[in-house]
């Protein structure tokens, strides 16, 4: 009799097992409440751009629900949704503006949005996490750098070329005369930018740079969004032509010489109804046989000089 009663015992237990393993295979098997999430996976409270962590899910059935954002320790730390009852079907548009109800921004860190589902008695943590982060990347660059560039298009010295590293992957930003000219669109921690001599006039549009020097300043924006502050580098000068005196002195009929400035390998030159082409460097004249006064002009790829001549 004891041992058809230890039998049964054992049938039982195994019957229950089996049960339960059914039971936990079975809530493994059915579908999550919440479907479609989506979650911003970094973002800065004090960025460029969103400024918020985006969290929207889609619920599968009539729930009533809480959302809010824990932190490493599980603590909540902003309850972005309350007790708001949604029919099946409702997609739930958040976000996290990534401070605490005091008003002050939260650490920097990994958090997680919280769904509490009241009518399944349900809480889910949903596994998407979001860094906050605050701090901006650092760019090195050589410094300090005296460029000097045409942007003539003749394709000598016509942009500047700039190697950078950053302490992070993130987009680089330059600008000149404190007006931002351009943002890479890849992501890296090493690279080259090129300025190309265009610089943003006061409607905001990029136009060719007139001669004359110009401060260069570079900064990177992260995927949070956080840039760093502009740190000059570069002080280029634009020149197309450029001419060693803007007055000279000669005798009626005599020779005289004047250098030039430029990237071409030739200039043009006209002076009292004669003109010819010299290699650039030293220029080399005669003067008028009349005294006077005369302008001398210069001209390489598009862009003249004028130098007044007095003959006496």
């Amino acid at each position: 009799m004891a041992r058809v009663l230890s039998t049964a015992v054992v049938l039982a237990l195994l019957a229950a097992t089996a049960a339960a393993f059914a039971i936990t295979e079975g809530a493994k098997l059915s579908k999550s409440p919440i479907a479609g999430t989506k979650v911003s996976p970094v973002f800065s409270p004090s960025g460029e751009g969103n400024t918020l962590a985006d969290v929207s899910f889609r619920l599968r059935t009539r729930e009533r629900l809480t959302v809010w954002i824990q932190n490493a320790h599980g603590k909540n730390v902003s309850t972005i949704l309350t007790s708001r009852t949604a029919p099946a079907g409702r997609v739930f548009r958040l976000g996290w503006d990534g401070f605490s109800p005091d008003g002050v921004i939260e650490p920097d860190g990994v958090y997680k949005p919280v769904v509490k589902l009241e009518r399944s008695h349900r809480t889910i943590v949903l596994p998407s996490p979001i860094r906050l982060d605050t701090v901006p990347p650092v760019v090195t660059v050589k410094h300090p750098q005296y460029p000097i560039i045409s942007p003539d298009g003749d394709g000598h010295s016509d942009d500047f070329h700039v190697q950078y590293r950053l302490s992070e992957p993130a987009q680089v930003i330059l600008s000149v005369r404190g007006r931002r000219v351009l943002l890479t669109r890849s992501q890296k921690t090493s690279g080259t930018i090129v300025w190309n001599g265009k610089v943003r006039n006061s409607q905001g549009q990029l136009v060719r740079a007139r001669p004359g020097r110009y401060l260069l300043s570079i900064s990177a924006r992260d995927r949070a969004g956080n840039v760093s502050k502009g740190f000059p580098f570069a002080i280029a000068q634009v020149r197309y032509v450029v001419l060693a005196r803007n007055r000279v002195v000669a005798r009626p009929g005599g020779r005289f010489a004047l250098r030039v400035s430029t990237d071409a390998p030739s200039v043009q030159w006209q002076l009292h109804g004669r003109s010819g082409v010299q290699r650039a460097g030293t220029l080399k004249f005669r003067a008028p046989k009349k005294a006077g006064v005369y302008r001398l002009y210069v001209t390489a790829a598009g862009h003249a000089a004028v130098a007044r001549l007095v003959v006496r």
